[in-house]
């Protein structure tokens, strides 16, 4: 049935089906910010984490069933899940699950996706769903899975991967795909060296989204063969899908907007550039993804703060912030941010400019300091009289910077070291 002011997919079909976050990823091309979390812990849009667009996509698809697969430096991730997704009701066969990596099966970490998913298999079992919904924790999007299932068990398909365009030149970072005139997976390849286009556009390749359906016992199937196979470094892209596509049916769903007539938003944050990018996107007039939408809300946990204040209106200091958005809990005192992303509980004293800057939670910035293209990491005391953005040279010297001029900063670059041992 279809429910809801957007028509809403909600059916049996969501109620039968476990998705499993695969939410272990160190996320190494993000640099320091995955230094002491896992990738899809990490801050994004003012107050959420990436895993929280994932999560939200199953609510609001109605898979209310969800196990997060974790591993690296998990404890942040698993603080956030169980102070914000705890809310669902186990009496009614809702869960959000955390899966740590355990070596359950044998004595070893997960290995790859595949056998992230193998060596929960007892626990899978235990769920009994007709359908798995495997997704990658690490992605800014929405979508309504309830079409992609439909689609899934219509097409009588083994394995549905959800499919985006993409650009040629970024193919390289995705499994890329080709399909028939039926939409069959025809070639998939992981992360190719030269991707192939596609053929009607030598510009475009079409890309996996990191997104899986498997009917449950073809599933297992599968993984069992891959886990009995030396040979195979245990993951969907580079082995199980590859392996399957010449025996079996796999079909690719192209990504939709859960928004009609909006154009469909999904983003790969796994370059320092690449997260910038996409948090100065959310301060634009008309944002393609619009976290403002009461139609499908980005649940998440947030401390209960109190609101943003802005003080001192002198001509030389005044607080005030144009084409930004400052999160709860923040005090902009006698400081001006343009086109800059302040997330909950960061303090910019007197005096200091900022522009095109994402800011991190609990940082404090000092009087007289000037900000330009950076990312400040949670919890940095930026000192007074700082330049950040101005000046190549010296900012290569102290902090990350990117071949495209983004600086990165974190307490450790400061001399700041709150996550040492001793």
């Amino acid at each position: 049935m279809r429910i809801g002011p957007k028509s809403r997919f909600v059916s049996r079909l969501t109620r039968d089906t476990l998705a499993l976050i695969l939410a272990g990823g160190q996320g190494t091309r993000l640099n320091q910010l995955t230094a002491w979390r896992a990738k899809p812990a990490v801050p994004f849009g003012g107050k959420f984490r990436i895993i929280d667009f994932p999560l939200s996509n199953c609510m609001n698809s109605g898979v209310r069933q969800v196990g997060v697969v974790t591993q690296y430096k998990s404890h942040s991730l698993i603080r956030h899940i169980q102070k914000g997704w705890s809310f669902l009701r186990g009496e009614m066969g809702e869960f959000v699950e955390l899966w740590p990596a355990s070596q359950r099966l044998q004595q070893s970490w997960y290995e790859g996706t595949a056998d992230a998913v193998y060596q929960n298999l007892d626990i899978i079992r235990s769920h009994n769903p007709q359908y798995v919904l495997i997704l990658a924790g690490d992605h800014i999007y929405k979508m309504d899975y309830g079409p992609m299932l439909a689609e899934h068990v219509e097409r009588r398909a083994d394995m549905t991967v959800g499919c985006i365009e993409v650009p040629l030149d970024q193919a390289r970072s995705f499994g890329v795909m080709s399909v028939d005139g039926d939409g069959q997976v025809v070639k998939f390849s992981e992360k190719p060296d030269a991707p192939q286009p596609l053929p009607d556009n030598s510009e475009l390749a079409l890309a996996s989204m990191g997104i899986y359906i498997f009917n449950v016992n073809f599933l297992y199937q599968q993984l069992i063969e891959d886990a009995d196979n030396s040979s195979s470094s245990h993951d969907f892209g580079k082995d199980i899908i590859p392996a399957m596509i010449d025996q079996h049916r796999v079909v690719a769903y192209p990504f939709q907007s859960v928004q009609e007539g909006t154009t469909a938003f999904w983003r790969d944050v796994g370059t320092v550039d690449a997260f910038w990018e996409a948090n100065m996107e959310l301060i634009g007039i008309s944002p393609d993804l619009d976290i403002y939408d009461q139609d499908w809300p980005i649940w998440t946990y947030q401390e209960q703060l109190p609101p943003a204040k802005f003080v001192f209106d002198d001509d030389d200091r005044r607080g005030m912030a144009v084409d930004s958005m400052v999160s709860g809990g923040c005090i902009v005192s006698g400081a001006v941010l343009r086109r800059s992303l302040l997330f909950s509980a960061v303090h910019v004293h007197s005096y200091s400019h900022l522009e095109d800057a994402i800011v991190l939670p609990d940082v404090v910035i000092n009087r007289n300091c000037r900000i330009k293209r950076a990312i400040i990491d949670k919890g940095c005391v930026i000192p007074p009289n700082t330049v950040i953005g101005e000046d190549p040279l010296r900012d290569a010297e102290r902090y990350h910077r990117t071949d495209n001029g983004i600086v990165l900063v974190t307490p450790e670059m400061l001399g700041q070291n709150i996550h040492q041992f001793r």
